[in-house]
């Protein structure tokens, strides 16, 4: 049976539960990557190892229920493609990251997304944004500096592959954004995970590693299962509130993010993240809280038009 393009219903609660076990998710798939790339195991390989998982499950969950005619039909698969691709290069430069840098420091610098987000949406939407929120973008960017200190002994470069991530994932949600009522939840779990799988297979063979503990085969099959219950967790939390109101939640994943590096890899936060990590969070609350107040604006001057 094909599928439908399911109605928009207003539980926000609900909504923003499945929000806060997405991010669990997210912090799950993190772990396992560090887990594994600690293990041995290629980067690419485990990036291939989490797509082809997903993609796997996406076949073998969706494909008896839609049939893969229902499955792969879009209206727009050049998006669906590049939305792949901006997921893809998140994925590959965040894994990287973690090989290097602790979760604490990965996530919070993650968190700049929103404000790269605002700052593309001039060229890629045509979008207008004044003062006010390029200030916020720059104090955003101030706190990143206080959590990776550059030009101290406690800098790593691979901070710059963080804000790589954040940048594709930007690029990600501006796609996801352009599907939104264009293709179906399962549709989009296709092509994101089935076009990262393809594109990442020709770099993950060469010096594969199989695991070698009970611990990391676990690790090695959950990361796929991880990433395809927490995107449906995304997917389906935007059907029962709106993003303006899911959005401010993302910031909740540095808790289970700090508790995962702290108690997995004995990384503690540091006194620097404390002092960077809520000027990065402000800032891109700020952000979205003017974005409401504009986009409401917009809708009463429009209604005062009419």
């Amino acid at each position: 049976m094909a599928s439908a393009l399911k109605p928009v219903e207003d539980r926000r609660l609900f909504g923003i539960g499945l929000m806060l076990a997405a991010f669990f998710c997210y912090t799950v798939i993190d772990s396992l990557a560090k887990i594994l790339s600690a293990s041995g195991l290629p980067t690419m390989e485990v990036v291939f190892v989490r797509y082809a998982g997903q993609f796997i499950m996406v076949l073998a969950l969706f494909v008896p229920r839609e049939g893969l005619r229902s499955l792969t039909r879009t209206r727009n698969w050049r998006i669906e493609v590049v939305r792949g691709l901006a997921l893809l290069g998140s994925t590959v430069f965040n894994f990287i990251a973690i090989t290097f840098l602790p979760l604490t420091v990965t996530s919070a610098i993650s968190f700049t997304m929103p404000l790269i987000l605002c700052a593309l949406s001039i060229p890629l939407l045509g979008e207008t944004v004044g003062w006010r929120r390029w200030a916020a973008i720059a104090i955003g960017f101030i706190g990143v500096l206080i959590i990776v200190r550059p030009g101290t002994g406690a800098f790593h470069p691979a901070v710059i592959l963080s804000l790589f991530t954040a940048l594709f994932s930007a690029l990600y949600n501006l796609a996801t954004r352009k599907l939104a009522g264009v293709d179906t939840t399962t549709t989009q779990q296709f092509y994101a995970s089935g076009v990262a799988t393809l594109c990442i297979a020709p770099f993950s063979f060469g010096g594969w590693v199989w695991p070698h503990e009970p611990m990391i085969w676990l690790a090695f099959v959950g990361i796929g299962a991880a990433a395809l219950v927490g995107h449906l967790f995304v997917t389906t939390a935007h059907r029962y509130a709106p993003a303006s109101v899911l959005a401010p939640f993302g910031y909740l994943q540095i808790i289970f993010m700090t508790g995962a590096s702290w108690l997995i890899f004995n990384q503690p936060p540091t006194i620097w993240l404390f002092l960077g990590a809520p000027i990065v969070m402000g800032s891109g609350l700020y952000i979205l809280l003017r974005e409401r107040q504009l986009s409401k604006s917009v809708v009463t001057e429009t209604a005062v038009q009419d």
